[in-house]
């Protein structure tokens, strides 16, 4: 798994999934909220799936041990 999440990228999407985790949490918002955890993930692992079908990385080098 190649990734293509890239440094600037991976810090808003962890940040705005915990901010939408929290806010359900504390019932804000509404169940929904708890999708951030999709974004904590793809933030996380540093790999979006929905990137490689829209030809996009936001990567501007490889990550150590990916392979390119």
């Amino acid at each position: 798994m190649k990734s293509n999440v890239g440094t600037i990228d991976r810090g808003i999407r962890i940040a705005l999934g915990i901010l939408l985790i929290l806010l359900a949490a504390l019932e804000v918002i509404g169940p929904w909220g708890y999708a951030g955890l999709l974004l904590v993930l793809t933030g996380a692992f540093r790999f979006c799936p929905a990137y490689p079908l829209l030809g996009i990385t936001t990567c501007s080098a490889p990550a150590p041990g990916d392979k390119r």
